[in-house]
């Protein structure tokens, strides 16, 4: 059995890699794939194959995929282009007559109106119109989202948002990457859409407080209407765009579509995921 993964010079690519060779896969059969491949040499070194892609290269996505049994295809880092980056991975599996194509998708991708989803959804459309078998990995929220940004949350003693009272379903990166390994060497998943999330919900309220009691400082959470949430994050330093979608993902996250409770991550990686205390914990220390 061969296993291809996309993005795997990436946080998540690289943790699927690393799962797979914990799971007894052989380093020979995995390709890793990215655009800077100096950045998986270690893994190179270890065995497995290494590769250069460009979604935006269809030659190179051939190239990657030709004789590949499984493929896992990470979502690309550019919005605005995905849909069309995703349709070349897409055409190019096809053309590689790939045996299963998994891909990371977002939760309650087939009812929220979330602006972060819409590319998603086009992905997903462009599965269910390819002829491929696919398995969609619909992960809610990954708690890096938060803990990357406690050291400025402790400076000003309080985490912003727009979410009200919403539960957020987060799971760490290594949480979804177990999914994502369980479902490419395991069988049985063509054709199921699994919505992952963290075992525990949570308020942004109780991520604030949770920061607080292991940092031993008072934080607070401020929540703020969209469009002034918006204005603080681009007043940051984030690209007016991004700003407007990150606050209208809290938005969405008010609404519900980031709250998972299907019990599928634990299911997938045989134990419970990483809690809110586990995952604040660790990035303090």
């Amino acid at each position: 059995m061969s296993y291809v993964i996309t993005g795997a010079t990436g946080h998540l690519g690289r943790l699927v890699v690393e799962d797979l060779l914990r799971r007894g896969v052989p380093a020979g059969d995995i390709t890793a794939t990215g655009r800077d491949i100096t950045k998986a040499k270690d893994l190179a070194d270890r065995g497995v194959r290494v590769l250069a892609i460009d979604y935006d290269d269809p030659a190179s996505l051939d190239a990657a995929f030709r004789g590949a049994d499984r493929i896992l295809l990470i979502s690309a880092s550019e919005p605005g282009r995905r849909t069309q980056q995703h349709g070349n991975a897409i055409d190019a599996a096809a053309r590689a007559g790939a045996g299963l194509l998994a891909y990371t998708s977002i939760a309650s991708a087939g009812t929220t109106t979330m602006r972060l989803a819409a590319e998603h959804q086009a992905t997903e459309a462009a599965l269910r119109g390819s002829g491929l078998t696919y398995a969609l990995l619909r992960n809610s929220w990954y708690f890096e989202n938060y803990t990357a940004q406690i050291p400025a949350i402790l400076q000003r003693g309080s985490l912003a948002g727009s979410a009200r009272d919403g539960q957020v379903s987060a799971a760490t990166r290594a949480d979804y990457a177990a999914a994502a390994a369980a479902v490419l060497a395991g069988d049985g998943h063509e054709g199921r859409a699994y919505e992952l999330g963290g075992d525990e919900a949570f308020t942004l309220a109780e991520l604030a407080a949770e920061i607080g009691a292991h940092a031993g400082q008072p934080v607070s959470y401020l929540d703020l209407p969209e469009d002034e949430y918006a204005r603080l994050l681009a007043d940051a330093g984030l690209p007016e765009a991004a700003a407007a979608t990150m606050a209208d993902a809290d938005r969405g996250l008010a609404r519900g579509d980031l709250f998972v409770d299907s019990g599928d991550l634990s299911r997938l990686i045989g134990r419970p995921t990483t809690s809110l205390r586990e995952a604040v914990a660790a990035a303090l220390r």
